[in-house]
């Protein structure tokens, strides 16, 4: 299950020197994901997350794509990439956004394989997180690379949108982000209508795997995508946010952590072709996991496969489906 975590919060334990190679944990002053086109289909200049103005001749048509998000993003906007990094993992966590049997696999995230890039001659690199100051080095030189904000835990639904338009406005797409923001927008507050009678419910988010006979768990503050999107669904998350990172709002713990959060509604993901349910499997005869109030209530909900929990509003529709599905 480790495969899927987002590669910048190792960035983020490091040092963030050499922007060429990785940006910042948060965009510089004046650095977000702006862009300003001169006219339509022509010149478009884009400032990102390493506060570097990129400049495209025109939309880009054959893109490569380094992390899960900005791939859902292209794909949720009608533009196929040509290469993508980790297709195997793609195709088991982001399943509202299938690939193409042309697309081709980059290498592992992180650790793209320049070469492979270097062949499907792209004209723009999408990425998020950290990559090597040579290997961004190198990619300058034959596409420009773009680096869009993984996320920003003040602001994480918001951060989801602009990143969705920032992307857009690279690929000609913007009047399609539109439409799948508008989209989104209705499947809230529809599902908010739903969930009325749950409003003011306390909530926790987690995923969670096993590793040398322990597990870990990884709660999603409302600094989270996750979390904003059920707190704009009228619930409350239980888990503290100021024990998210700045970036995705997650947190970690173990099952002796959930002590604290009392009688919630308890939310969660796993994927069975990436590390199983370790809440079903290694937890299933744990006598903390056993006491826990929302276990004897029955309020544990697993999420289905398949929904990306960093991505776009394709994904968090299927989520935003399943908490309606379980609770209303």
């Amino acid at each position: 299950m480790r495969a899927r975590t987002p590669l910048v919060l190792v960035a983020i334990l490091l040092a963030l020197a050499g922007l060429t190679a990785c940006g910042t944990s948060e965009p510089a002053a004046g650095a977000g994901p702006t862009a300003a086109a001169a006219a339509s289909g022509g010149p478009i200049t884009v400032t990102d997350l390493r506060g570097k103005q990129i400049t495209l001749d025109k939309p880009a048509a054959r893109v490569v794509g380094l992390e899960w998000n900005v791939i859902e993003h292209a794909v949720s906007l009608g533009v196929m990439p040509v290469g993508a990094a980790d297709i195997k993992g793609y195709s088991a966590w982001v399943q509202s956004e299938p690939l193409d049997a042309s697309v081709k696999d980059v290498g592992v995230r992180g650790e793209p394989s320049v070469e492979s890039i270097a062949a499907l001659q792209p004209d723009l690199i999408l990425a998020t997180d950290q990559l090597p100051e040579g290997a961004v080095a190198q990619m300058e030189q034959f596409a420009p690379v773009v680096f869009v904000p993984g996320g920003d835990a003040e602001d994480p639904v918001g951060q989801m949108r602009e990143n969705l338009q920032l992307v857009a406005k690279l690929v000609g797409k913007e009047a399609e982000a539109q439409k799948l923001l508008a989209d989104f927008d209705a499947k809230l507050a529809d599902a908010k209508t739903k969930l009325a009678a749950k409003t003011g419910q306390k909530f926790v988010f987690t995923d969670g795997w096993a590793e040398g006979g322990q597990v870990s768990l990884r709660p999603y503050t409302k600094g989270s995508l996750v979390g904003g999107v059920t707190e704009q669904l009228g619930l409350v998350d239980a888990w503290p946010a100021e024990e998210g990172d700045a970036v995705y709002g997650l947190a970690q713990s173990d099952v002796e952590g959930l002590t604290r959060v009392g009688d919630v509604e308890f939310l969660y993901i796993v994927n069975d072709a990436d590390g199983g349910d370790v809440f079903a499997n290694e937890l299933r005869d744990n006598a903390v996991w056993k006491s826990l109030p929302f276990v004897q209530a029955g309020k544990v909900h697993r999420i289905p496969d398949g929904m990306w929990m960093f991505g776009g509003p394709t994904s968090l529709a299927i989520y935003v489906d399943a908490v309606v599905a379980a609770l209303a």
